[in-house]
């Protein structure tokens, strides 16, 4: 009949869009460079870029919350006030990482 959603499913999915975000923080390769590959030459693509993987994040947290998932275990205190006020400020892209326990960007 219907697949099961493997247990995991949300976790996972939250963690890829947690990393595409802060990967197009840090203007590295994403999905997003081979979909549109000719935007890179122009000047509002890398606002773009962060703002596709902002939104993509926060539609993952939208449905972690309606179906009852915890999401934020994956996410600093002061990341999880940026996801929560769901506004993409100039605060989100300056500071997104100085709250991180790691304090390093992803790979």
């Amino acid at each position: 009949m219907g697949n099961e959603i493997p247990a995991d499913f949300f976790k996972t999915k939250l963690s890829e869009a947690k990393i595409h975000f802060e990967r197009a923080l840090d203007c590295k390769h994403t999905e997003f460079d081979d979909l549109y590959p000719y935007m890179i030459e122009h000047p509002q693509f890398f606002w773009y870029k962060r703002y596709v993987a902002w939104s993509e994040l926060l539609t993952i947290v939208k449905l972690c919350e309606e179906l009852g998932e915890e999401w934020q275990q994956l996410f600093s205190q002061q990341q999880i006030e940026y996801i929560q006020k769901r506004v993409m400020s100039s605060k989100v892209l300056d500071y997104w990482f100085e709250t991180n326990d790691s304090k390093e960007h992803v790979g």
